[in-house]
C-alpha cells in the first residue's frame, strides 16, 4: 500500500476552480472534503492562483487540515498540517483549443482528429484536400480561428507528398496566429507522410515552431495515435499552460505535470474498463459543451460537441434537435412558441436554475437532446479505420465512401456513467437515470452510474501515480450506482409480450416479470445488493445476444434498482399529444421522476394556453 496519508487535486474548470481531499484511512482512502471557488483566468485578477488559493482555503475550512501557507502549499503532510501529493487538471480559458489538418477527411484528417481528442482538445475545425470549401475559404479559416496548436497528419508513408505540400502551404498562406501569447508561434505537430517531413519544415519552419513525429497513418490499415497524443500534451504544457496568466506558478507548485481536464476524465475512466475489463460509456454535459468518452474492447475514444450545452449553449440544442425531437418528452402540451420563449429566457440568463416543476422537466428534455446529439456524433467519430481493404491509390481514395463501422456496440455497454450539473444535480436520482437510457438508448444489459461531485479529473491525474488510490477512491466516494437497466431491442408493438425476465433475488425468492412493449419497470434492488437474472426473448426480440437467444448472468441494485424497459429501440413515442402524455405520465410515475399531482396540474396549466 502507498505510504502517502493526504492528497490534494484541483481542477481549474472555466468558471469554478475545485479542489479534493483525499485521506487514509486504515487500509483504504476516500474522500474527505471538497472546496470550490470561481476561477479567476479573467479579469480583474487575471491570475488562476488567486481561484486556486481561495477553493484551497475553503477546502481548509470543511476539513480542518491546513494545506496553504501563505502562497505555498503545505508538503510533506505533518500530523493534521499539509499533503503528501499535489496534482491539478485545466480547461480555464476555453481548454486546449486545435485545429487538425489531413489530405483525406474520413482517413487521415479523421485520425488526427482521433488523436486531438484523446489527448483532451476541442477541436475548432478540422481542413482536409477534399474538403467542399474553396481554397482561399480554408486559407481564411485557418487565419481566422488563431488556435493553441496545430495538428497537421496526411499521407501513408509510401504515398504521395504532393498533396501534404499542399496542405502545408495552407497553413503557410493563412500564417496563423496563437490564441495565448503573441510573442510566439503557433505550434504545428507534423505526423504525416515521413518523405514530406523536409518539405513541410521548409514550407513552415520560419512562420510556426514544426514539431515532427511518427506518422498516424504509416498504413491504410494501421493507426499510430499515441505519439500524436504526447506531443500535444507537451505542447499544452509549454505553450498554453506557460502562456495563460497564473500558470507557471501553479505549474510550480504541482508534483506532476498538468493535464487537460478531458485527458484526465479518459484516464480514470480507462483505468476503470482496465482493471475490471469493461465496456465503459460516459458523458459530461455542461454549460457550454458536451463530452463522450468510450471504452469498447479496449479501444479508447473520446469527442466533444462545442456547440452543445445546457446553458451557453442551449440554443444550439434547440436548433439541432429540432422542435418535435424536444417537445416528445414533455409530459404536458406545449407550443411550439412556448418552447421558443422558454429556451430564449434561457439564453438571456444561461446561469439561471429551474423555479418551477415545468422548468425543471423542460430543462431534462432538452439534456436528454444534447446527450443524443453528441453521443450520435461520438458514434460517428469512434469507428473502425476506414479505407482498410479497398483500393489503396491515392486517387481512388478520394473517391471511396467510408466503410468504418461503429465501435461503440448499444448491446455492449458494460457501464454508462453520467456527469454534469444536469445528471449530477438531479432533485432524484431517477430522472439522472432515464435521462442517461433514453439519450442513450442502450441494449441488453447497462449498470448505470453518476458522477457524484464531478472528481473524475482530479482522479485521472491522481491515476499517473498512484492508479490503486485513485481507482478505490473513484469507485466509493465518486461513482453513484444508480442500478441496472434491462433493455429489450424490437420494434415497439404496445403490450406486445416482449420476453420473461427471472430474478434470482438475494433472499432466496424467484421472481418472473413479463416483458411488455412500450412499458417501463422498477423494481427495488439496493445498492450492495445482487441479483441473478435469465432474460428468455420472443424470436423476433434481441436481449444481446441475437433475436430469440437466451441471456443469463447477474445484476446488481443501486439507488434506483432495476429498470426493466420493454419500450422498442428506438424508443417508440406516440406523436399524438394526448396518447403521448398519457404514456409519459405512466413512465415518469413508474420510477417515480415528478410529483404526479403536480404534473396533473402543470398539464392542466398548458392546456389552458398558459404562457410565459
Amino acid at each position: 500500500m502507498s505510504s502517502l496519508g493526504a492528497i490534494l487535486a484541483t481542477d481549474v474548470g472555466s468558471t469554478t476552480t475545485k479542489a479534493i481531499l483525499i485521506e487514509r484511512r486504515g487500509d483504504e482512502y476516500r474522500l474527505a472534503g471538497r472546496g470550490e471557488a470561481p476561477t479567476t483566468v479573467e479579469a480583474p485578477h487575471e491570475d488562476v492562483m488567486v481561484g486556486v488559493f481561495d477553493s484551497l482555503r475553503r477546502l481548509e475550512e470543511a476539513t480542518g487540515r491546513r494545506v496553504v501557507d501563505g502562497q505555498r502549499i503545505l508538503v510533506p503532510a505533518n500530523g493534521q498540517d499539509g499533503v503528501d501529493l499535489f496534482v491539478a487538471t485545466s480547461s480555464a480559458g476555453g481548454g486546449l483549443q486545435m485545429t487538425v489538418a489531413g489530405l483525406i477527411k474520413s482517413l487521415t484528417a479523421e485520425s488526427a482528429q482521433r488523436a486531438a481528442l484523446g489527448a483532451g482538445a476541442i477541436v475548432m475545425d478540422v481542413i482536409s484536400i477534399d474538403d467542399a470549401r474553396l481554397v482561399i475559404e480554408r486559407i481564411r479559416r485557418l487565419k481566422e480561428l488563431r488556435p493553441d496548436m496545430i495538428l497537421l497528419s496526411g499521407g501513408t508513408d509510401e504515398g504521395s507528398i504532393s498533396h501534404v505540400a499542399a496542405i502545408a502551404e495552407y497553413i503557410a498562406a493563412a500564417n496563423p496566429r496563437p490564441r495565448l501569447g503573441g510573442g510566439y508561434k503557433v505550434p504545428v505537430i507534423y505526423a504525416g507522410n515521413v518523405k514530406a517531413r523536409e518539405y513541410v519544415e521548409d514550407v513552415l519552419g520560419e512562420l510556426t515552431d514544426v514539431r515532427v513525429i511518427d506518422n498516424i497513418r504509416p498504413k491504410l490499415e494501421t493507426e499510430n495515435l499515441e505519439p500524436a497524443r504526447r506531443a500535444i500534451h507537451e505542447l499544452f504544457l509549454e505553450h498554453v499552460m506557460a502562456m495563460a496568466p497564473g500558470y507557471p506558478k501553479l505549474l510550480e507548485l504541482t508534483d506532476s505535470r498538468i493535464e487537460p481536464t478531458p485527458m484526465a476524465v479518459g484516464k480514470i475512466l480507462q483505468l476503470l474498463a482496465e482493471r475490471q475489463q469493461l465496456n465503459v460509456v460516459a458523458v459530461d454535459i455542461g454549460g457550454a459543451t458536451t463530452d463522450v468518452f468510450s471504452i469498447m474492447e479496449g479501444k479508447f475514444n473520446r469527442t466533444v460537441n462545442a456547440n452543445l450545452g445546457m446553458s451557453y449553449s442551449l440554443a444550439n440544442v434547440f436548433v439541432e434537435a429540432g422542435v418535435a425531437n424536444i417537445i416528445r418528452w414533455l409530459p404536458f402540451d406545449l407550443s411550439e412558441r412556448e418552447l421558443r420563449n422558454w429556451t430564449a429566457n434561457k439564453m438571456i440568463r444561461p446561469t439561471t436554475l429551474p423555479q418551477e416543476l415545468d422548468e425543471l422537466i423542460l430543462e431534462h428534455a432538452l439534456a436528454r437532446e444534447a446527450v443524443r446529439l453528441s453521443f450520435e456524433h461520438h458514434r460517428s467519430l469512434a469507428v473502425t479505420l476506414r479505407g482498410v481493404q479497398q483500393k489503396r491509390t491515392f486517387d481512388e481514395v478520394f473517391t471511396q465512401r467510408g466503410t468504418g463501422q461503429p465501435l461503440v456496440d448499444l448491446s455492449k455497454m458494460d457501464v454508462i456513467v453520467g456527469s454534469g450539473g444536469v445528471l449530477s444535480n438531479a432533485p432524484r436520482r431517477a430522472q439522472a437515470m432515464l435521462m442517461m437510457i433514453d439519450a442513450i438508448q442502450p441494449e441488453s444489459v447497462s449498470r448505470l452510474f453518476v458522477d457524484s461531485i464531478f472528481m473524475m479529473p482530479h482522479l485521472g491525474v491522481l491515476s499517473d501515480s498512484e492508479p490503486d488510490i485513485a481507482l478505490q477512491v473513484f469507485l466509493k466516494d465518486c461513482l453513484v450506482p444508480l442500478g441496472t437497466c434491462i433493455a429489450l431491442k424490437a420494434p415497439a408493438k404496445l403490450d406486445e409480450l416482449l420476453g420473461v425476465v427471472t430474478l434470482s433475488l438475494p433472499d432466496g425468492r424467484t421472481q418472473q416479470v413479463e416483458v411488455r412493449g412500450g412499458k417501463l419497470l422498477r423494481l427495488p434492488l439496493g445498492t450492495a445488493e445482487r441479483a441473478g437474472v435469465v432474460i428468455e426473448p420472443k424470436r423476433h426480440v434481441d436481449a444481446g445476444a441475437g433475436p430469440g437467444r437466451r441471456v443469463s448472468g447477474e445484476v446488481s441494485g443501486g439507488e434506483i434498482g432495476l429498470v426493466i424497459d420493454g419500450r422498442g429501440r428506438p424508443i417508440w413515442i406516440p406523436e399524438q399529444p394526448a396518447a403521448r402524455i398519457r404514456m409519459l405520465r405512466q413512465w415518469y410515475e413508474q420510477l417515480g421522476l415528478y410529483d404526479a399531482d403536480m404534473l396533473g396540474r402543470y398539464e392542466v396549466a398548458h392546456q389552458g394556453g398558459a404562457g410565459r
